[in-house]
C-alpha cells in the first residue's frame, strides 16, 4: 500500500505532517471548507484558493441524488464540475441518511430510505457509497459507517460499532481504483471500552487514514474532550487522523493537542450566513447584525487581511444584512473561512517552532467559559 501520510514534526502530541493524493499534497493540521452540494456556500473556488484552503469536502448523499454521480462523471468528474483543482474528500452519505430517522430502515445489507427531494425509494450500501464516490472522481472517500444517536445505551452502541466494522471491510473491498484514498471511521459513542474496541478493529483494516466519528451529534463538549483525551492515540501514528464535523477554534486546537490532523465543519459559513463573525479578540466573535455596528467604520477584524476586511467596513456589511443583500452573508463567510484557515496556518507554524502550547493556551483562554451558540445570537 502506498504511503500517504508523512509526519514532519511533533510538539507534544500535536503533529505537523503532509498527506499526498493524486490531486496534490496538503499540509496538516488543516481545515476543510464544506461544499455540501459541490459548492462552499457563497464562496467561489478562486476565493477559496486565495484564502489558503487546500482540501474541499463534498457531500455524497446530496450529489448522488442530484445531479447524480454518473452525470458528474460524464461532465468530467468532480474537479472539472466544481472548478476546484486541489484534493477533494467526500463523506459516505451515511450521516445524512441516518438523519432521515422516520423514513429509513437499516439492515445488514445497508440502508433503505426515501429521498428528501421526491420521496422515491433509495438504497445505500457500503458498495453503493464507494461506487458513487469513486465515479465522481474524488481523491479521498469515506467508508460507510452507522451513525448512532448520542442517547443510545451501551449495547446499542456496541451493535452499531460491529456493523460499522463489517461495513468498513465491505467498503474497502468495493474500491477498484487504487489511487482513490479511503478512510475508515471509528464509532462507540463516549464509551471508552467501545472506542478502544473500534480503534483496534478499524486499524486492522488497511485504510489510508482513520476518522473519529460520532462525537459531534449531540454530545456535551466535555464528553467529546474526554474521548479526544485517549482516542487519537489509539489510532495508527503513521496515518492521518480526521475528526469529523468539529467545530469551534477552541475545539480544533484541543483536538490538535491530542494528535488530530484534519477537520471539517459548516460553522464558518453557516455562522457567516447568520451574521456571526470570528475575530482575534475577547470575546472571539460577534453578530454584525447588531445595531451597535451600524456606524462602525472599522473592518470586521483589524488583524485580518481577507477581502472582506481589506475592502469593507462593519457598517457596510451590517447594512447589507439589514437590506437582505446576498453580499453580506458572502463577505461574512469569506472572513470566517479566512479566520479558520489562518488559525490552521498558525497551528502548523507553532508546531514547527515548538510553541504550540503557547498558541493553545491563548485560544483556550479566549474561549474560556463562552457558549458560542448562546452568545452569538
Amino acid at each position: 500500500m502506498t504511503k500517504r501520510y508523512t509526519l514532519i514534526k511533533l510538539d507534544g502530541k500535536a503533529r505537523r505532517g503532509a498527506f499526498r493524493t493524486r490531486s496534490g499534497e496538503f499540509q496538516t493540521p488543516t481545515f476543510m471548507p464544506v461544499g455540501t452540494r459541490a459548492s462552499v456556500k457563497g464562496v467561489d473556488v478562486e476565493r477559496l484558493e486565495q484564502l489558503g484552503a487546500s482540501v474541499m469536502l463534498v457531500n455524497t448523499y446530496h450529489l448522488w441524488l442530484r445531479p447524480g454521480h454518473e452525470r458528474i462523471s460524464r461532465l468530467g468528474g468532480i474537479h472539472t464540475f466544481t472548478g476546484w483543482k486541489g484534493p477533494i474528500l467526500s463523506d459516505s452519505g451515511g450521516f445524512q441518511v441516518f438523519s432521515l430517522k422516520s423514513i429509513r430502515t437499516i439492515t445488514e445489507r445497508g440502508i433503505e430510505f426515501r429521498s428528501h427531494l421526491d420521496g422515491s425509494k433509495q438504497f445505500l450500501s457500503p458498495e453503493k457509497s464507494i461506487e458513487v464516490q469513486q465515479t465522481m472522481g474524488v481523491d479521498i472517500a469515506m467508508a460507510l459507517d452507522e451513525c448512532p444517536a448520542s442517547n443510545l445505551d451501551f449495547d446499542a452502541f456496541n451493535r452499531s460499532l460491529d456493523m460499522t466494522v463489517r461495513w468498513a471491510r465491505r467498503s474497502l473491498e468495493a474500491r477498484t481504483d487504487p489511487e482513490l484514498c479511503m478512510f475508515g471511521i471509528t464509532q462507540g459513542g463516549c464509551h471508552q471500552e467501545l472506542r478502544t474496541k473500534s480503534a483496534q478493529q478499524i486499524s486492522e483494516i488497511p485504510f489510508d487514514g482513520y476518522a473519529i466519528g460520532g462525537v459531534s451529534v449531540g454530545e456535551p463538549k466535555g464528553a467529546m474532550y474526554e474521548v479526544l483525551r485517549y482516542h487519537p492515540d489509539q489510532l495508527p501514528s503513521d496515518h492521518i487522523r480526521y475528526l469529523m464535523g468539529v467545530g469551534t477554534p477552541e475545539d480544533i486546537v484541543e483536538a490538535v493537542s491530542h494528535g488530530v490532523d484534519i477537520f471539517d465543519c459548516v460553522m464558518p459559513t453557516r455562522s457567516g450566513r447568520l451574521g456571526r463573525v470570528f475575530i482575534e479578540d475577547d470575546p472571539p466573535f460577534f453578530n454584525i447584525k447588531n445595531s451597535r455596528y451600524a456606524e462602525d467604520s472599522g473592518p470586521i477584524d483589524p488583524t485580518c487581511m481577507c477581502f472582506a476586511c481589506r475592502t469593507h467596513s462593519r457598517a457596510y456589511i451590517h447594512h447589507l444584512f439589514k437590506v437582505g443583500e446576498m453580499l453580506g452573508p458572502q463577505l461574512a463567510s469569506i472572513h470566517n473561512l479566512s479566520h479558520y484557515l489562518t488559525l490552521m496556518s498558525r497551528v502548523r507554524e507553532a508546531i514547527e517552532q515548538g510553541t504550540f502550547s503557547t498558541l493553545y493556551s491563548l485560544i483556550k483562554e479566549r474561549w474560556k467559559s463562552l457558549d458560542f451558540h448562546a452568545l452569538a445570537e
